[in-house]
């Protein structure tokens, strides 16, 4: 027994006493706290500060002019009934499930054809990421306007093939599918995540596949898209997210007004118009929430669905 103690003390010799930090380590700990502090403050006032309280007042009556008077879940309730929410919703879902997959398939088309060995492929890399900082301006929006109108740069294309040009912003048919295309066209941010992720597949992959007689097509189906499947998840989960919050092409493009006949009226500009254009900030607020619900299940559900899926090499 005598034996098993002394053993029992020379283990315990063994471990390592934790000591106090030192001034060194507690100055270095301080520093570290000093500069999180403007990250802290930002997140807390400018983003949990405002989350909390939009939650507040979508329980409310709330028009910017009085003090918000508690209603419960009548906003909520509210929305079962309001057909413009209805259709927002559904304008909203159509944009998303139509632009989505096709900005990413375009993005990885470009991406793979750049992969190829392009010369002067930082130049190009560029040009073709540059949509995506200027898409979601104003002035593109703008501009987008002018190339789909009635005078614009589509009907002076389309005319000497004998097609009757209209205007295509101002019709409840097409006005949505110029919005899809302009959301199509900002591709540069995933095709350089794309990019970045076909630079990462070994080479003895393609050359192993080429000795067994592959074909390029064959390589891309089984090869390529298999190993690319991370990036495209990734890609898929932060385009939902932004499809979702478009706004600025809708707004601009329709005037504020989701016209023609509510047919750009996206989710986002009609909580803008409660909010600011009704004065029915409880409202707002309670959209705000339910979009995050949404988002939030999208989000979710892609997550489950990966794990079908998703090829991760290791």
């Amino acid at each position: 027994m005598s034996a098993l103690s002394e053993l029992a003390s020379i283990r315990r010799s063994k471990v390592p006493r934790r000591d106090k930090p030192s001034k060194a380590e507690r100055r270095e700990g301080r520093a570290a706290y000093v500069f999180l502090l403007p990250w802290i403050l930002g997140t807390a006032l400018l983003t949990i500060g405002p989350m909390v309280v939009s939650l507040a007042l979508s329980f409310t009556d709330y028009n910017l002019l009085q003090p918000p008077s508690w209603i419960g879940f009548d906003n909520f309730s509210r929305m079962l009934e309001d057909a413009r929410l209805q259709n927002s919703l559904n304008v909203t879902f159509r944009f998303v499930a139509f632009s989505l997959p096709l900005q990413l398939l375009a993005a990885l088309l470009l991406a793979v054809a750049l992969d190829r060995g392009v010369r002067g492929l930082a130049f190009y890399r560029s040009i073709f990421y540059l949509p995506s900082l200027l898409g979601g301006s104003v002035a593109i929006a703008v501009l987008w306007r002018q190339i789909f109108g009635i005078e614009g740069l589509v009907n002076q294309v389309i005319a000497p093939l004998g097609i009757e040009g209209q205007g295509w912003v101002s019709s409840p048919d097409t006005a949505l599918g110029t919005l899809v295309i302009l959301n199509v066209w900002t591709f540069g941010a995933p095709m350089i995540i794309f990019l970045a992720g076909l630079r990462q597949i070994p080479v003895m992959y393609y050359e192993a596949a080429s000795v067994d007689g592959a074909t390029p097509v064959r390589q891309f189906f089984t090869i390529t898209l298999p190993l690319l499947t991370p990036i495209i998840f990734f890609n898929l989960v932060l385009g939902i997210i932004g499809a979702f919050q478009s706004f600025t092409q809708a707004f601009v493009v329709s005037n504020g007004s989701g016209g023609p006949a509510d047919s750009t009226m996206f989710y986002t500009l009609y909580l803008y118009q409660m909010g600011f254009n009704n004065f029915d900030m409880g409202y707002a607020s309670a959209m705000a929430w339910v979009l995050l619900v949404i988002i939030a299940m999208f989000t979710f559900i892609n997550f489950i669905a990966s794990k079908y899926w998703v090829f991760y090499d290791d």
